[in-house]
């Protein structure tokens, strides 16, 4: 409890707002890279299901073969 009372002691908000643009710069540049880093995931998952699905029909029709 103290101490995030501490914390708000040393709370900077500049006079001159155009201190927050390399804040604001970074902020959306990390975002960015989380965006495409999640997207690039989806997109890659997809494609390993439709690879898996197509495995398991093949595995499936070479079980029913051997019936």
């Amino acid at each position: 409890m103290l101490g995030g009372i501490l914390q708000a002691v040393f709370l900077y908000f500049p006079e001159d707002k155009t201190e927050y643009i390399p804040a604001v710069i970074t902020t959306l540049l990390f975002a960015l890279g989380a965006l495409i880093t999640t997207r690039l995931f989806v997109l890659k998952s997809r494609k390993e299901a439709e690879e898996a699905k197509k495995i398991e029909e093949r595995l499936m029709q070479n079980e029913q073969e051997k019936v």
